[in-house]
């Protein structure tokens, strides 16, 4: 298996021109949730050309593609996000988007390049490998969910089941982390997130006589100051959670009081019993709110994702396997992060391994995910392809190999 590694790590460092090419293919046609038509038809042409069994159309744009080892041994999955964001692109590079408003600002077609280029990888050594290979390529990762879209979306539809996956992995990159550099966890990795809306109903009254009416626009701004004096003061200080809102809407002229105010925002967990902490007691505030205001308040919870946790013993055998790969100064440990996503759903169906791939240039100043500015190293290509072709080639092994 040593000498396989090795050849996994060489071939993949000789295929770093391809997935710069495929990156920037990507980079250039970006499409939002539930739109990855072009993306998918570009996914499903290379796998097709590799030989892969290869499967369109689910939960809308989401393609499956199967390779088959050419020895007995346990099937793993790699799955890798393919929309965008609606983000106006200010990096001035030739492979620039060329979709208005619209931009691979979360890294998703460096997920995608390095799916395809394990797919490639992989199916160059066949013969010598053991077990089945599913490579999932999913829409609407950035959301909002519309149905069973996105991971659930997949799951719901067998891309784990047949044939049966026994683990699955990911990676994601990482801009605050230098190009090829590794951050894992063996437990949980990111926070759990429900979107909340907050309804506050008044009572509409011309601005000269406010007594008439109910404020909510004032009640409002009592209920943001009140639930940061309870989350800073009523919750323990130790248990990491985050309650912010994105949007506020209310009131359709200068002069008059508006009827009602609405809020939407997010709560993001790394513990269940800290989110049920946290609703509870957001309700109790917005009841005694009510009661001295007039207003009516309500607050809706729509759960969104669950929290990301690796399975421990399958993040044991890859860190081994990526310390090989890469050596181990190349790896580091994590500190769970608070962003979401919704690669939870596949880990609740087979034991799943997440991890980071650092896309900083070293010593350089990091671009935020999520941000017109982003802009990943290249250079860390080819190190996700040798942690993502080597990851599977091993842990698809009837047994882990000792290496």
């Amino acid at each position: 298996m040593r000498q396989l590694l090795e050849e996994i790590k060489a071939r993949a460092q000789g295929l770093a021109e391809e997935l710069a090419v495929l990156r920037r293919e990507f980079h250039q046609h970006p499409e939002l949730s539930h739109q990855e038509e072009r993306t998918g038809e570009v996914v499903v042409a290379y796998l097709r050309d590799l030989g892969l069994t290869v499967t369109t159309g689910i939960a809308g744009h989401g393609v499956v593609g199967v390779l088959k080892g050419g020895r007995p041994g346990r099937a793993v999955a790699w799955r890798a996000d393919m929309d965008a964001l609606p983000i106006a692109e200010k990096v001035n590079l030739p492979w620039r988007s060329q979709v208005e408003g619209v931009m691979h600002a979360c890294g998703h077609d460096f997920h995608l390049a390095i799916g395809l280029g394990a797919a490639r990888l992989l199916s160059e050594f066949k013969d010598r490998l053991a077990g089945d290979y599913v490579f999932i390529f999913q829409p609407a990762e950035e959301g909002p969910p519309v149905g069973d879209s996105g991971a659930k979306g997949m799951v719901a539809a067998g891309v784990l089941d047949n044939p049966k996956v026994a683990a699955v992995c990911a990676l994601h990159v990482a801009p605050n982390l230098d190009a090829g550099h590794i951050r894992y966890g063996p437990g949980v990795v990111m926070a759990g997130a429900d979107r909340l809306i907050l309804t506050v109903t008044g009572k509409s009254a011309h601005g000269a006589t406010p007594h008439r009416g109910v404020d909510p626009i004032l009640v409002t701004a009592q209920v943001l100051n009140q639930i940061q004096g309870f989350l800073a003061q009523q919750i323990d200080a130790r248990s990491p959670k985050i309650l912010t809102f994105g949007r506020i809407q209310g009131g359709n002229r200068f002069n008059i009081l508006a009827d009602e105010v609405t809020l939407e925002g997010s709560l993001r967990y790394l513990q269940d019993t800290v989110r049920q902490e946290v609703l509870n007691g957001l309700r109790r505030q917005f009841a005694g709110l009510t009661q001295a205001t007039g207003a009516g308040i309500k607050l809706t919870v729509e759960p969104l994702f669950p929290m990301l946790k690796n399975d421990p013993e399958l993040t044991g055998q890859a860190v081994q396997i990526l310390q090989s790969l890469l050596g181990p100064k190349r790896l580091k440990l994590l500190h769970p992060a608070m962003g979401s996503e919704d690669f939870p759903y596949f880990a609740a169906r087979a034991p799943g391994f997440y991890f980071f791939l650092g896309v900083r240039t070293p010593g350089g100043r990091a671009q935020a995910l999520h941000s017109p500015d982003f802009n990943p190293d290249e250079a860390a290509l080819p190190c996700g392809l040798t942690a993502a072709a080597g990851l599977l080639a091993c842990l698809a092994e009837p047994e882990l190999p000792s290496l």
